[in-house]
């Protein structure tokens, strides 16, 4: 099955146009046409055309980026759904699929029915396809670019007249054997073997040979994705947590090792207990960090498996990672082992923190790019973040910042004596002015006073404040309070 115009179908069936539509795509420093809907086509438009030639020829011409990305995506979820007709599905270059159906027509009405109801199916879709069946794989990837169709039996009737190029032969070769007078397939079969060989080499006769079947060529199906799902049936029910426990340390075993060999940790675990009276319990353990070390997860299950009803006993488990992310193997010292021990056991205790009140209620401050007091840090979720810094500033910044409250004061030097939060305070030592100017580009009331001048401040009593001056509209305020 080749879709001649996979990229812009999968743009257009989630935005449908009623217009000359194309996606472009930059190339050597020219914007080119990608791939074009059939109305674009009608207009004389190309791949490889130039954007701003195809807008010469045709002004209503739309267009979009290109996401080849999301085209191979959308291609091996048409692979996915390719299965329902037979088992063996591969790609064929960046636009077409390939299958093998040897033994499942029948299942379908015989050939004529299968291809009959996947056009049907893919033109509700949307799509544009051409379908080449044949007994070969090079024959049926002929018949799908150069002349749709069945073939069967003898192949060289059925696709001699097509061009070279259907052999599947890049670019060069086609322009050599052309300038020779071999346009058509039948033409190339027609000269010895020998000459053929001498001139351009194996590739041209082993591509004829596959299309002719003289050769074999398998279809390599897409490699099914890895389960992280590890099952155990009990001979007899169990009902202590010490022994659910001991079947979920098995089952962790089992995953973990899987997990390794794909290079993955878990971060969302799922396990099921089914009961005897066919009622089943799920216990769900969110980790701050992707894991696959079975000795540091099973501790944190304990919590959630000694809840568990266990009703007249358990008869099946079932540990499912329902959340995967990549997590390469990293070759560390002795000496960077053990620095990163106490992170592992943080990252832990935020697990056991967050099974009880949320992963997302778990957060940690983090510096930010502003000189603004109240915009140097941000609040991110611990299991969601990494820990950044080192925190710089030019200035002791204090402990406790809470909303600009007003005092009296007059002038530009901090007030000797001032009332704060119904406390009367004297000024012992004043250190200062710093002086901090808004960020123009940020809307923010609560700096619309202008700039300020910052002054930390020690009272006779005690307290150790911080305080700023708004010279522009003089005025005194405590923003914050040093431990």
């Amino acid at each position: 099955m080749w879709f001649p115009r996979l990229a812009s179908d999968r743009v257009l069936r989630a935005c449908p146009r009623d217009a000359p539509f194309a996606l472009i795509v930059e190339k050597n420093n020219t914007v080119e046409l990608y791939c074009l809907n059939q109305q674009a086509e009608r207009q004389g438009l190309h791949r490889g055309m130039r954007h701003t030639d195809a807008r010469i020829f045709c002004p209503d011409l739309q267009s979009s980026p290109a996401d080849p990305q999301a085209d191979q995506r959308f291609l091996h979820a048409l692979a996915r759904w390719a299965r329902r007709y037979c088992p063996w599905v591969g790609l064929e270059g960046g636009d077409g699929l390939v299958m093998d159906i040897t033994g499942v027509a029948h299942l379908f009405g015989g050939e004529a029915g299968m291809l009959v109801d996947i056009r049907r199916r893919l033109a509700r879709a949307g799509l544009a396809v051409r379908i080449g069946l044949a007994d070969t794989r090079g024959a049926a990837w002929a018949l799908a670019h150069h002349g749709e169709g069945v073939a069967s039996g003898e192949m060289l009737p059925h696709i001699g007249p097509l061009p070279v190029a259907a052999l599947r032969l890049d670019a060069a070769s086609c322009i050599a054997l052309e300038r020779l007078g071999l346009r058509t397939i039948g033409d190339l079969a027609a000269l010895p073997r020998a000459a053929l060989t001498r001139r351009f080499g194996q590739d041209v006769l082993m591509r004829l040979d596959q299309a002719l079947g003289d050769q074999p060529e398998q279809v390599s199906p897409l490699a099914e994705p890895p389960h992280y799902r590890v099952r155990l049936t009990l001979p007899e029910p169990i009902g202590l947590s010490d022994d659910v426990m001991a079947g979920t340390a098995s089952l962790l075993e089992r995953l973990c090792a899987r997990l390794k060999a794909n290079e993955a940790g878990a971060r969302v675990l799922c396990l099921t207990l089914g009961r005897v009276d066919q009622a089943s319990q799920q216990v769900e353990l969110r980790l701050a960090r992707p894991l696959r070390d079975a000795g540091r997860i099973l501790p944190l299950f304990k919590r959630g498996v000694d809840q568990v009803d266990a009703g007249f006993g358990i008869e099946r488990l079932q540990l499912v990672a329902a959340q995967i992310e990549p997590l390469p193997a990293q070759q560390i010292s002795h000496a960077q082992s053990a620095q990163n021990a106490p992170n592992n056991e943080l990252y832990d205790l935020i697990t056991r923190i967050g099974s009880r009140i949320g992963l997302e209620n778990v957060r940690r401050f983090l510096p930010a790019d502003s000189h603004i007091p109240e915009r140097d840090h941000l609040i991110a979720a611990a299991a969601f973040s990494e820990p950044a810094g080192p925190w710089i500033s030019p200035r002791p910044r204090p402990g406790l910042m809470f909303r600009p409250e007003p005092i009296s004061g007059d002038g530009p030097l901090p007030p000797r004596r001032f009332r704060w939060r119904r406390m009367a305070l004297s000024t012992a030592r004043a250190t200062g002015p710093e002086r901090i100017a808004p960020e123009w580009w940020m809307q923010d009331d609560n700096w619309h006073r202008g700039i300020r001048d910052y002054w930390h401040v020690e009272t006779l009593e005690g307290r150790r404040l911080w305080l700023f001056h708004t010279p522009q509209n003089p005025g005194w305020f405590v923003q914050g309070e040093f431990a």
